[in-house]
């Protein structure tokens, strides 16, 4: 049985935990938060340390002192993090669904989510240079999105 099958999150093992990344970017995107509501947008603006062609982290190790506002991912902050994708690895084994056929842990292969539509390659924007103010005018959905079943 694949160990995310068997294990909790918090009973995975560090190199566990990383594989659990699928490598999308999502997460990286820009989101913006309605103060009133509380209710969670994203944009189509990526942190300025996603590799846009990987959808990986440019400088993962570093990234905490290089992007204040990182929210790294733990064992207790996934449930709480709300505006995870629906299609995120630490999510779906939160709430106890299993990973999806393009995950790179199924299928093998860490090109399938970037075939399968999921990750963020070739439809987002580096936030250098664009104005807070501005990141409205790049709100999106699709990274609310589930994915196309294969």
């Amino acid at each position: 049985m694949p160990f995310w099958r068997a294990k909790s999150l918090a009973e995975m093992t560090a190199t566990e935990w990383e594989s659990l990344c699928d490598g999308c970017g999502r997460c990286c995107l820009n989101k913006l938060e309605d103060w009133d509501t509380g209710e969670v947008v994203w944009t189509s603006l990526s942190c300025t340390l996603l590799d846009q062609h990987s959808c990986r982290c440019g400088d993962y190790h570093n990234r905490l002192e290089k992007v204040p506002d990182c929210l790294p991912l733990t064992p207790e902050t996934v449930p709480q993090l709300t505006w995870l994708p629906p299609t995120c690895g630490y999510r779906l084994i939160s709430e106890g669904h299993d990973l999806y056929w393009w995950h790179p842990l199924v299928s093998g292969d860490p090109e399938t989510v970037h075939a399968a539509g999921i990750s963020v390659r070739g439809r987002t924007f580096p936030e250098d240079g664009i104005e807070l103010e501005d990141y409205e005018n790049f709100v999106v959905d699709w990274p609310g999105e589930g994915p196309e079943e294969g």
